[in-house]
């Protein structure tokens, strides 16, 4: 049976632990060991204290003269004096040795059972963040969520681990986003190109036979031919669009500069019952692009600002440095009704409009436009009611 991750580095802390301990509780008891007296010397010197009481007690000290009696008794005491500090030594020993061997081996059980304890503690701070992060990569590769992060106590190290590979984990999802979202628009790019490709053969000899028609028409028919122009109008109109659409800007990029960009636009893309109202800083950074594409981009925006406030009112168009001076930022507001919560989320997609008739790839051109720039447009409410685009461009 295999370990686990965090069994292993338990069993590897329990024998940096315990091993060396057991080892030392082994070391002092062989110390203690080889520290107390050996039974055989115990034994000669019980024998010489028992041979010495037989001697006193043969000898005949009736016959011993009065200094040999003296001695004889002062040799009686000191054996005897002597033997008894030797058997209260030897005592206190028996127990001061066996009283450390326990303190040891209490000690060592304590300190065996602190660092499996520890090293249990220990194992768990470690095995526990490296399998989370073992399961947030088995996430990434199934392109499935992390799962939601709870604080956990350990070492710094590894919030900042576990916080750089979320951080990982958003972009790698941003990216396969964008990815999916720039393979859908070629997609859509390439069908466009073909759609108007395929809308632009039949338009030239429809517009040859409503020609013929209108010169030939009864006055009952010529309201039909009427329609039958105005949607050929409408249909040449599509087709541009999805020319436009379909091709990539051409040619060497070149400076633009928007304070002038914008300042024209104001002046050829409004009608005249709307007033423009202009704040463009003149330290607005020029940036490189393609000038036509671009024009047509935010012409499209004033175009769609105007038509939102029925060519009534006033448009805010702003410009000036972002970054600190590393990009441009471009805001264009109106004050019209707004745009719908539910087409809030897709007004830059394909064919979604909140026009009667219109085809909805003009913001679906100016986002593609903007983008293939490398810069981003996004959609914000006006104060007091409205709608704010917001461009912002890299200086290059």
């Amino acid at each position: 049976m295999r370990l686990s991750f965090h069994q292993r580095i338990l069993l590897i802390l329990i024998c940096l632990g315990a091993v060396p301990t057991a080892l030392a509780i082994l070391g002092w008891g062989l110390t203690i060991r080889s520290t107390t007296r050996a039974p055989g010397a115990r034994d000669a010197i019980e024998g010489v204290a028992t041979s010495g009481r037989v001697l006193l007690q043969t000898i005949d000290s009736t016959r011993l003269q009065i200094e040999e009696r003296r001695a004889l008794a002062d040799h009686a005491t000191k054996l005897n004096s002597a033997i008894g500090q030797f058997q209260r030594a030897d005592t206190f020993q028996r127990y001061y040795y066996a009283g450390l061997g326990l303190l040891i081996l209490l000690v060592g059980g304590a300190f065996i059972y602190a660092s499996i304890r520890f090293g249990g503690h220990l194992s768990r701070q470690l095995s526990r963040p490296i399998e989370d992060l073992i399961g947030w990569t088995g996430n990434i590769r199934r392109m499935e969520p992390l799962p939601p992060d709870r604080p956990r106590r350990g070492a710094p190290e590894f919030a900042a681990l576990r916080t750089a590979l979320r951080e990982m984990a958003g972009g790698l999802e941003r990216a396969r986003s964008q990815e999916l979202e720039a393979e859908r628009l070629r997609a859509f790019r390439e069908t466009a190109r073909r759609v108007a490709h395929e809308m632009r053969n039949p338009l030239t000899p429809m517009r040859l036979a409503i020609a013929q028609l209108s010169r030939s028409a009864s006055s009952a028919q010529r309201e039909t031919v009427e329609v039958l122009a105005a949607e050929a109008d409408r249909l040449e109109q599509l087709a541009r669009e999805f020319t436009e659409f379909g091709r990539l800007p051409e040619g060497p990029a070149a400076p633009v500069d928007f304070t002038e960009l914008l300042a024209e636009l104001s002046r050829t893309s409004l009608p005249g019952t709307m007033e423009a109202r202009l704040q463009l800083d003149p330290q607005t950074p020029v940036v490189l692009g393609h000038y036509d594409p671009l024009r047509r981009a935010f012409s499209n925006i004033l175009r769609n600002a105007a038509e939102a406030c029925e060519e009534q009112g006033q448009l805010e168009i702003i410009s000036g440095p972002e970054n600190g001076g590393g990009g441009v930022r471009i805001e264009i507001r109106d004050h019209g009704p707004g745009v719908p919560p539910e087409l809030a989320d897709r007004i830059f997609d394909p064919y979604c409009t909140g026009k009667p008739g219109g085809t909805g790839l003009g913001l679906a051109l100016v986002k593609q436009t903007i983008e293939m720039h490398g810069g981003s447009i996004a959609l914000m409410e006006t104060p007091g009611g409205g709608a704010t685009f917001v461009v912002r461009m890299a200086a290059k």
